[in-house]
């Protein structure tokens, strides 16, 4: 990213999910609206329960 390099995010296809966030998605997240990366979380906890 940018000219730093920075790395802003990292996944692990294989993982049944493991996302890694160097951004902060809270900033852009209300409680009606969630950032996509809170809701496909919240999606896979859900499946892993069952």
């Amino acid at each position: 990213a940018g000219r730093e390099r920075l790395v802003e995010t990292i996944e692990i296809p294989n993982h049944p999910w493991f996302f890694a966030c160097q951004f902060h998605p809270e900033f852009t997240s209300n409680p009606r609206k969630g950032h996509p990366l809170f809701t496909a979380f919240v999606k896979a906890a859900l499946q892993h329960q069952k």
